[in-house]
């Protein structure tokens, strides 16, 4: 399980998924609806987006849930939570939840250092990036940030 919000999907997150495929015989994207927090795009947008951006991946699928990790995990069949880290900051919030998870539920979090190219990457910094008209191609995918440009022009 690789969970996220993808809002949007940027090639930090793909080059996670990615290794983790290669590691796995399934991945499932996981895309948290969070109700209390509104993205740039709705959650069926980013779905779109993932599977487009995944295709290439045969052991991969893309799915939407809300609630706890560990109950989705649960429904799924999911053993363990892939999750990227891109700094010691994101390991001391991560490893609380993986402890928790484990106390739930007994789902395992394996942890990946991020490649170096995308370790400072995150979504919100690339929204900020092409919003103010910065070049944020090599840290999207191309059908991603043509949505994105499309879409901060509309707003």
């Amino acid at each position: 399980m690789c969970p996220g919000s993808f809002d949007p999907v940027t090639n930090g997150h793909l080059d996670i998924v990615g290794r983790a495929s290669r590691l796995f015989d399934e991945v499932i994207v996981g895309v948290l609806i969070n109700q209390s927090k509104a993205g740039l795009f709705t959650v069926e947008e980013r779905l779109e987006m993932l599977g487009e951006v995944t295709a290439p991946y045969e052991n991969v699928r893309v799915m939407a849930f809300r609630g706890l990790l560990v109950d989705f995990c649960r429904d799924q069949g999911a053993a363990v939570v892939v999750k990227g880290l891109r700094a010691v900051s994101d390991f001391d919030y991560e490893l609380q939840m993986a402890q928790m998870n484990v106390g739930l539920s007994g789902v395992e979090t394996l942890f990946m250092p991020t490649n170096p190219l995308y370790s400072f990457l995150s979504s919100s910094l690339v929204k900020d990036v092409v919003k103010w008209g910065g070049d944020a191609s090599s840290y999207l995918p191309d059908p991603v940030l043509a949505r994105l440009v499309t879409r901060l022009k509309q707003n």
